[in-house]
């Protein structure tokens, strides 16, 4: 029997592309979704009398292997023991048409594929090229499914999102790029895999494994960080940011990825949380698993784990660092849609993923997936790191006056402000979604302290603030020890949203509870924050003496001038304000009020039609509130598939000037994409606005404009005969 030779090898990769729901990757290369069949084509230069003797072999991986399901054997027709198989298409002669069913489980990664020939006694191999397979979270069967088409496009194919930040009662939206379609991300995500530390202590086995989405996700979370090995991001919380990036000035996750790869995979400096959530949102879509992004305000870090959050300040309001426990502003981490195979199904659906590195996870830091309804019931004996996530939601707060070193007392303050407003973006919109829901039940509701108990029980926490297993030092100031009720109440109230630049007007208002007469002495402090909720620089002291008669009220006013916060304020923009009310006779009273300053905003503008591949102009315009130049000024914007790399344009701003600057090129896809602009000065250390523009393709303009022109004749004509309404 004559060789068979095989000619041209036709991918059809439009075609898959387009039902695989790939065809946005900016990538020649053949991108498919596990558990859908796809077609080739096979072109041969001689006659094929019978396809009996064709074998196809599938392999990814170092080692491949069908022990480890890297390696699938199967031939035409017929299902191999693997899953996959091949089903001969109606062909014209010297042509086989196929189309490939990979199993809904199959590991995710890039494929060679290799057709053997048996001829008589000869056997021939021909590799007929590559492909890279995916999760598929449009198949019923694979364990990333998503029943809803909008919640899919969304979670897996929208490449622009939101980021929510602030405070609690100040909430504001950051505008973040995800691009996971664009150029080299696809590969740099699967190179985010490879780069893992279960990958280097065994290649085969670690390969083996991602066919599962919570083993993937885990080890994303891992690598994304750089403290265990060369990860993408190396974060820093304090100091200055001069060998790196400030970690405010990041917009999007494709610099920090290219920029990873491109330096050998040197760890990018630097990141805080919503940089690690940005990224693993990025590296997570990309390869096909649901993700979405999670703010947390009023965030707990229990470092011991006893769900109780220990805060020590002294009489003038000062932070005393004798607890490890801290509670950020917010905190920012991920969720990831998929079954839950290892823990059963009612833990299927939204599972938490923490790429920051705060605590260890068996040796290396990580965190996730940990079940959304685990933490709401309080299984926090589930894998994995439910009882880090739970406590960072439900955790106490407890605050203590330290006096001495032998007299404390536990002051009166809100113990159950953590885990507030936890948000994310709406599907279809920028809207703000609270998820508060899906991680506990209403707080002080009978439910909610059913589940907190059955947590401390399952924690090993004898009392509220006490661990058996975990020595705990000052385990004795614990909520074992109730705060007394003060006879007085008060809170701090903005007299005006504050903007950079003017003066903080506040008001703190103290109303007696009860008909005795009462001294109050009022240590009122303000102090430059971290969003982690760190003092880094002192602004303001005040000592005001406040007398209340029966069930008065009374008002405190007092300013924080631009002279006195502008050298202090850190680029968080954050001031913390506290008023320490003690009380001659009774329990003192602690009132803090969380500020967020204003930055003058950015406007967007773009002037016309925006057509694929023309060139477009965005005019973005900023004016200087300050009596002073804002200098260092740089301009910087990008978008998926509007710029290719991040562009970057330097200005000086004097004083009441207007900046205006137009540029941009529509080089990407036809529909609407975002376009992300930042301003960074000194002063202003990133002013952030967003826009979407409706890309239009050559022949959409073409038809927009005859339909634009013949609508203009017949209103003429119209109007000429008469019949226009």
């Amino acid at each position: 029997m004559a060789a068979i030779k095989i000619g041209k090898v036709n991918w059809q990769s439009k075609l898959n592309k387009a039902a695989h729901h790939t065809s946005d990757y900016s990538s020649t290369e053949l991108i498919l979704r596990r558990g859908q069949p796809f077609n080739i084509s096979l072109n041969f230069k001689t006659t094929v009398e019978s396809w009996d003797n064709f074998t196809f072999i599938a392999s990814t991986g170092p080692s491949p292997a069908e022990s480890q399901q890297t390696k699938a054997i199967f031939g035409l027709s017929e299902e191999g023991a693997s899953g996959w198989s091949a089903t001969q298409e109606p062909s014209e002669p010297r042509c086989l048409n196929l189309s490939i069913l990979s199993p809904a489980d199959a590991v995710i990664g890039r494929y060679k594929l290799q057709l053997e020939i048996l001829a008589g006694n000869k056997l021939s191999s021909k590799v007929l090229g590559q492909f890279v397979l995916l999760f598929n979270p449009w198949c019923p069967d694979d364990d990333v499914y998503m029943a809803d088409e909008k919640e899919r496009q969304e979670y897996v194919l929208n490449d622009s999102g939101i980021i929510f930040q602030g405070v609690e009662k100040d909430i504001q939206e950051e505008a973040w790029n995800y691009g996971q379609f664009e150029e080299d991300i696809l590969d740099i995500s699967l190179a985010v895999l490879d780069r893992s530390l279960k990958h280097r202590e065994d290649p085969a086995v670690d390969v083996s494994q991602r066919n599962s989405p919570v083993y993937v996700s885990r080890v994303i979370s891992a690598t994304v960080n750089s403290n265990d090995e060369k990860g993408v991001v190396e974060g820093k919380w304090s100091g200055r940011f001069r060998s790196g990036t400030n970690p405010l000035r990041w917009s999007g996750s494709v610099s920090i990825l290219r920029r990873w790869h491109r330096a050998r995979y040197r760890p990018v400096r630097y990141g805080q949380c919503w940089v690690f959530a940005g990224v693993t949102c990025t590296v997570l879509r990309c390869l096909g698993i649901p993700t979405r992004v999670i703010t947390n305000f009023n965030s707990a870090h229990d470092k011991n784990l006893n769900l109780s959050i220990d805060k020590y300040i002294d009489v003038s309001g000062n932070n005393l660092h004798l607890s490890e426990d801290s509670v950020w502003n917010f905190h920012v981490w991920n969720e990831s849609w998929f079954v839950r195979r290892d823990l059963g199904s009612f833990y299927d659906g939204w599972q938490v993923l923490d790429a920051t590195p705060q605590e260890k996870s068996k040796g290396i830091y990580q965190c996730g997936p940990a079940s959304t309804r685990a933490i709401k019931e309080g299984d926090v004996n589930l894998d994995y790191d439910s009882p880090f996530v739970f406590a960072a939601v439900n955790a106490d707060c407890v605050t203590w006056i330290r006096y001495s070193k032998k007299r404390k007392e536990r002051v009166y303050s809100d113990t159950r402000k953590i885990g507030k407003f936890i948000s994310t973006k709406a599907v279809g919109t920028n809207s703000r979604v609270d998820v508060t829901a899906n991680y506990k039940y209403p707080e002080g509701s009978l439910k909610e302290r059913q589940v907190y108990k059955k947590a401390l029980k399952l924690l090993g926490v004898k009392r509220p603030g006490k661990r058996s297993k975990i020595p705990r030092s000052r385990g004795r100031f614990s909520r074992a020890e109730p705060a007394q009720t003060p006879s007085i109440s008060g809170k701090l109230l903005l007299d005006a949203s504050p903007v950079v630049g003017q003066d903080i007007l506040l008001t703190l208002t103290l109303k007696n509870l009860i008909s005795d007469f009462k001294n109050i002495k009022v240590k009122l402090k303000a102090s430059a924050i971290l969003y982690t909720r760190r003092p880094k620089a002192e602004i303001l002291q005040l000592h005001r003496s406040v007398k209340l008669g029966s069930e008065e009220v009374k008002e405190i006013s007092f300013k924080i001038s631009y002279s006195q916060y502008k050298n202090s304020l850190m680029d968080d923009r954050k001031i913390l304000v506290t008023a320490v009310c003690q009380i001659k006779r009774g329990a003192s009273l602690l009132v803090e009020k969380d500020i967020v300053l204003q930055d003058p905003f950015l406007t967007i503008k773009v002037l016309g039609a925006a057509v694929v591949h023309k060139p477009v102009n965005v005019e973005v315009t900023f004016t200087n509130p300050l009596s002073e130049e804002v200098t260092d000024c740089v301009l910087r914007a990008e978008g998926s598939g509007l710029l290719k790399e991040q562009l970057r344009i330097w200005y000086v701003n004097p004083p009441g000037w207007s900046l205006v600057h137009s540029g941009g090129k529509s080089g990407g896809p036809v529909g609407f994409l975002k376009y992300s602009v930042n301003l960074m000065t000194f002063i202003f250390t990133s002013l952030g606005q967003n826009a979407t523009m409706s890309v239009l393709s050559i022949q959409q303009m073409e038809f927009l404009h005859h339909f634009c022109r013949d609508l203009n004749y017949r209103m003429l004509r119209e109007r000429r005969d008469g019949t226009q309404p």
